[in-house]
């Protein structure tokens, strides 16, 4: 065995709360004992409080408390997971509690250098994210617990513009945090078919008396994702995007979530291709580019060009009619 076989199963021999001497560790592991205080001492100094009792009845035993936590972690494994509860909590996870307490458990088996590190580096580490208030904190509890049960849940859902509230039952598959927002994916037994719904838009849930079994290999994520995209597989509906423009500026538009995924082609200079569904580009497409300004000019296609046009003006007219009304009312006074 290796190495860190030998010592993942001495942790386990002295997992049994009984003094061992190093013979026994030996005869039982089938190693030599020298190799039992090689690897002792290595388990000392990754942080596990093995004692050394001396005597006729002496040898070898774990702290009480280390006997609930066999699994132990290198520097960078260490790093990783403190970085990654960071992340995890700025996101709005919802079992942001059993976390710490996760973390403060690999902090509670380390020694003091261990502990040093991991401190310098969690502190090395920010993640500025909207905060996620307690009440939808709660929702994804009860999601996450019924999507992993298999039972499904009554909600009342607000929707439109005007976010009126409807009832309907569904059979959550699994949230998803996309953009700072959380989505909740699933069977609407209203619509028959399956759905994503935000969460932070949902009045109510309260367990229904049905249960439900989540098709084999469906992933919540790429629905999601699949229901944002353009789709790739139909070529009529698609048009081709040409800009030209800044190199900054075309940078940035292809890190975008929809941009970045539409990419043909980077032509240079400043020029890029994109192929994206007909109605995006009659809707929300002109608002993503809004704030591009004149670094970007559309080439092409002019349906875009005329779309743009007509958002422009609609955004003048907007304020144009706030600074008549602010002039308005500064010469009542």
């Amino acid at each position: 065995m290796s190495k860190a076989d030998n010592m993942l199963s001495i942790l386990w021999l002295l997992r049994s709360g009984k003094r061992v001497t190093a013979q026994q560790l030996a005869d039982d592991l089938e190693i030599h004992v020298r190799t039992v205080y090689r690897c002792i001492d290595s388990l000392c100094a990754s942080g596990a409080p093995i004692i050394a009792d001396s005597g006729p009845n002496g040898g070898y035993r774990l702290l009480g408390e280390f006997i609930d936590s066999p699994l132990l972690f290198d520097a960078e494994e260490q790093k990783a997971l403190v970085h990654a509860s960071v992340f995890a909590r700025e996101a709005g996870y919802p079992f942001t509690d059993a976390l710490a307490r996760a973390v403060d458990k690999l902090k509670r088996y380390t020694n003091e250098e261990q502990l040093e590190r991991i401190n310098r580096h969690s502190s090395g580490l920010a993640v500025i994210q909207t905060p996620t208030d307690a009440r939808e904190l709660e929702l994804l509890r009860q999601l996450e617990e019924a999507a992993a049960r298999g039972e499904s849940l009554n909600m009342d859902y607000a929707k439109g513009p005007e976010l009126t509230s409807g009832n309907r039952v569904l059979d959550p598959y699994g949230i998803v945090h996309w953009k700072g927002k959380w989505y909740i994916v699933g069977f609407c037994r209203l619509r028959q078919e399956v759905r994503s719904f935000r969460v932070d838009r949902i009045v109510r849930l309260e367990a229904a008396d049905t249960r439900f079994e989540r098709p084999a290999a469906f992933s919540p994520r790429d629905f999601l994702l699949r229901s944002l995209l353009p789709n790739s597989a139909d070529d009529k509906t698609q048009v081709i995007v040409r800009l030209q423009g800044h190199e900054h500026a075309l940078n940035e538009l292809c890190k975008h979530w929809l941009f970045g995924h539409a990419l043909v082609e980077r032509r240079r200079p400043g020029e890029v291709l994109f192929k994206l569904e007909e109605l995006p580009l009659k809707t929300y497409v002109p608002y993503f580019l809004l704030p591009y300004g004149r670094s970007l000019e559309i080439l092409e296609p002019q349906m875009l060009i005329d779309r743009m046009a007509e958002v422009s003006l609609q955004m003048f007219k907007h304020y144009e009619v706030m600074q008549i009304k602010i002039r308005k009312d500064g010469n009542r006074r």
